[in-house]
């Protein structure tokens, strides 16, 4: 997902595109969604269905000879670590800007790119370089409906479109997959079809293991869908009809889009007109298959429709328009007007893209671009007009999140995927559920490499990037329907799996206290027990839950999620070596005298084998060894006490803040092999640092300090994008003690004065999403789902909506409360008192 916008340097507002739209009139105005096509395409060029794939097949026979043939010297220089280049070749970088000719060259090592296009001024080039130990996956793509291209993700959630020449893409593939890089969690020869069965996506989906949205992501990443490519950019359904009532009732049907059938005769008025649109068509070539539409349902121009507002889609959508804007009838500027036209016209058959899911900045015209005026209303198009049941873009997007989650969507959902990407794309379904597009839409249909004659090449590579393509086909027979939840609930609890997440069950959730430690040295800090990080330390099949107390003292406890035969449904067994002096893990001894130990100060490595410690008084991080029972070593680079400490969530990068008013991010993710080094230093607050919190896969870090302030950093370029300072809060009298950040990127924190305490909400983009004043003084706080958990020295934990912060669901625990954490998925929160206990919130077996 991209969820962030960067700093534009060279902003443009486009006035010539405006002025040249204004001043060309209204006349030249399409009347018609449909694009006029071609008919006259080769026929050596044009393929029987029978042999799409075909050359899929072939390229897989060959990369599967070539890795069992392996090259044992190669590996030798691999393992020694000496680069050799392996292969050097030309191909196109493939952006949604332009296409750049280049020349890749492949190293033991590394990966390079070397942009080959002519210098300009003011362009920046394309060069690049990234180390093959970072590449994540690597997919077979198509690019021009050709199977000719390769797609790489990097750790760092960067990723790169290729297109090579027919015969060198699998040479390509094999050299990196023969390198064997360390984090590569996913490559395949394999067809999408094929590699969507062996993937076990379908039966967790069924199972409601993951989501509706992170399920259709897969889908069409599996399928070659690509943020790189418009002609393939990933598609979404439309899935709500009710765009008028002021209250959007998710529990009736009504509120939904019929997904068994395809949006362009979602209307059942408009079945015969598409019905007989088909029926009517002959190609006097006899070339050209009937189709139903003329247009499709995901292709540049629609993706430009729905993104104008947005740079560089606002620049794209000019080009498209031959230098100008479109004219103001024709932009997105109504989601019900949009909907209505959809209705009343089966040649406009557009679905939706994913950001209807997650962007709200694409529905406010943030840039204040000049997009016209209607003809009827003469009124000014710019913020999109929302339903009325959305107060905000930011509350658009939360309920239609929300709806794509509901009951009636997850059970009819894979309809909408037989359609799109399954049995009924194709063939005599695709006929009898009125879906068939123009025949070069379908994957395999057109043989580029067939056609001799440059125009008319260059025409259809045109055509095929205009028009838009279907995706891979991943299924031919019918997707199988999802459990309902209170049956995949009873699933998980019959085959002693995880409990469900505790934000689909307020109304039902219990706590329970353990005793597990005493109030002369209650626990400060709480690593959440990881599900499949299975122990090294201990030979207990249980998960490690891992303190630490006031004193310093850690513990080594045993967890479990799921416990049949405790009406509990969780077990713990409390690690007796804290009682015993003998045998007992300490810490102290080199705490700075003015620090009181709290959860901030330590974080555990990803690998569950060391401890990362600050606030000592030489300003040091120190590394505690789990299998020594010591310190090891330590990082210096501050030049005060430290005092916080964050990581990641895939181990990859830690965050230190200071009272020397900076941060740094150390790379831990060679932590077994060597220390720790700088990544970033960050600078920016007045005062000294008081919490941080890190998001690798958003390319975000963020630090709240004495000064009253939040800012948002960059890991990867260290740039400062935003600071943040609520209303009401001002320096020095005001405090940031937390921050964290949600998946979705909102950025949640607590701010403290003299007088008050108030927690505030801001997305990713610096948009504030809620603020209120709490009574008692924060000691924890972190993000489950779309719900942020405050707990307070008065003893309350508080669960509320990131958007809004509406309460969700309060326990008063009438014991001040120390800090709170959540289990892996969310099964259960665990809530250390000052008393000694352990509460542990969650769903009982009962």
């Amino acid at each position: 997902m991209r969820l962030k916008l960067i700093p534009n340097l060279h902003f443009e507002s486009h006035k010539d595109a405006s002025n040249l739209r204004d001043n060309t009139g209204w006349t030249k105005m399409r009347l018609s969604e449909e694009i006029t096509l071609p008919l006259n395409i080769s026929q050596a060029a044009l393929r029987k269905e029978s042999d799409f794939g075909n050359d899929q097949s072939s390229e897989m026979d060959i990369i599967i000879d070539k890795l069992e043939e392996s090259d044992l010297e190669t590996k030798s220089e691999v393992a020694h670590g000496t680069e050799k280049l392996l292969i050097s070749c030309e191909c196109d970088l493939v952006t949604l800007m332009s296409v750049i000719k280049g020349k890749i060259e492949i190293t033991t090592n590394n990966f390079y790119f070397y942009d080959l296009s002519p210098v300009k001024e003011d362009s920046d080039r394309h060069d690049f370089k990234w180390p093959i130990n970072k590449l994540r996956e690597i997919y077979l793509r198509r690019y021009n409906l050709c199977k000719t291209a390769l797609e790489f993700f990097l750790t760092d959630q960067t990723n790169y479109f290729l297109n090579f020449n027919k015969e060198v893409r699998s040479n390509v593939f094999y050299t990196i997959i023969r390198l064997r890089p360390p984090n590569l969690l996913y490559h395949s020869y394999k067809s999408p079809s094929d590699l969507l069965k062996s993937s076990d996506l379908i039966q967790k989906w069924v199972n409601r293991e993951i989501t509706n949205f992170d399920y259709l992501m897969q889908l069409n990443t599996i399928a070659g869908r690509t943020y790189n490519d418009l002609s393939q950019y990933p598609v979404f359904p439309w899935i709500l009809a009710d765009y008028e009532s002021e209250e959007l009732d998710l529990t009736n049907p009504n509120s939904f889009r019929d997904l068994s059938r395809p949006i362009g005769v979602v209307n059942p008025e408009n079945e015969q007109e598409v019905r007989n649109k088909y029926n009517s068509f002959e190609d006097p070539c006899g070339i050209i298959a009937k189709f139903h539409y003329g247009t499709h349902y995901s292709n540049s121009a629609g993706v430009l429709h729905y993104l104008v507002r947005v740079e560089p889609f606002t620049t794209l959508h000019i080009d498209l328009q031959s230098g100008r804007f479109d004219v103001a009838d024709r932009q997105f500027h109504s989601i019900p007007q949009t909907w209505k036209l959809l209705m009343e016209n089966p040649n406009d058959v557009k679905e939706l893209i994913p950001e209807f899911f997650y962007f709200p900045e694409f529905l406010k015209n943030i840039n204040k671009f000049d997009l016209g005026v209607l003809q009827g209303t003469k009124e000014k198009v710019d913020d999109v007009i929302l339903p009325k049941w959305a107060s905000s873009p930011e509350d658009f997007i939360y309920k239609h999140r929300k709806a794509l989650e509901s009951e009636y969507v997850s059970s009819h959902l894979h309809e909408w995927i037989d359609l799109i990407f399954g049995y009924k794309q194709r063939g005599p379904e695709a006929i009898k559920a009125l879906n068939v597009f123009y025949y070069c839409s379908y994957e395999g249909a057109v043989d580029l490499d067939a056609i001799t004659d440059p125009t008319e090449r260059e025409a259809v590579e045109g055509m095929i990037n205009n028009f838009g393509q279907t995706p891979s086909q991943l299924l031919k027979e019918p997707h199988p329907a999802r459990l309902s939840l209170d049956k995949a609930i009873l699933r998980m609890l019959e085959y002693n799996m995880k409990k469900p997440d505790i934000t689909l069950f307020f109304d039902q959730l219990a706590h329970f206290q353990i005793e597990i430690t005493s109030d002369r040295d209650p626990v400060v800090f709480v690593n959440p027990p990881r599900l499949s990080q299975k122990a090294f330390l201990m030979s207990s099949p249980l998960d490690p839950l891992i303190t630490v107390s006031k004193n310093g003292l850690i513990g080594m406890h045993s967890w479990s999620s799921h416990d049949r035969h405790s009406n509990k449904g969780f077990s713990v067994i409390v690690d007796e070596s804290v009682n015993n002096t003998k045998w007992r893990r300490d810490l102290s001894g080199s705490f700075h005298p003015s620090i009181k130990l709290h959860s901030k100060l330590f974080v555990v490595s990803f690998d569950l084998k060391f401890l990362f410690s600050a606030g000592h008084w030489d300003s040091s991080i120190k590394i505690y060894n789990f299998q020594k029972n010591k310190y090891t070593s330590s990082l210096f680079r501050h030049t005060d006490v430290v005092t916080c400490l964050a990581a990641d969530s895939c181990g990859w990068f830690l965050i230190s803040g200071s009272k020397d008013c900076t941060c740094i991010i150390w790379d831990i993710n060679q932590l077994h092999m060597q220390l720790p080094k700088p990544y970033q230093i960050l600078h920016g607050h007045d005062e000294a640092i008081s919490c941080v919190s890190i998001a690798t896969e958003l390319d975000m870090a963020v630090s709240g300090s004495q000064d009253g302030t939040v800012n948002v950093f960059t890991i990867h370029e260290g740039h400062l994008v935003h600071t943040l300072t609520p209303e009401g809060c001002v320096s020095p009298i005001s405090d940031v003690n937390f921050v964290t950040i949600s998946v979705q990127g909102h950025i949640a924190f607590s701010v403290t004065d003299k007088i008050n305490h108030s927690i505030h909400v801001y997305s990713i983009n610096g948009v504030n999403l809620g603020s209120k004043y709490i009574l008692g003084q924060v000691t924890g706080l972190i993000t489950i789902n779309d719900c942020v958990v405050v707990t307070d020295d008065a003893g309350d934990l508080t669960i509320s909506r990131l958007l809004g912060l509406h309460p969700m669901y309060n326990v008063p625990l009438h014991i001040p409360i120390q800090t709170a954490v959540a289990t892996f998925g969310n099964t259960h929160l665990l809530v250390p008192l000052r008393d000694g206990h352990l509460v542990v919130i969650g769903l009982p077996n009962s």
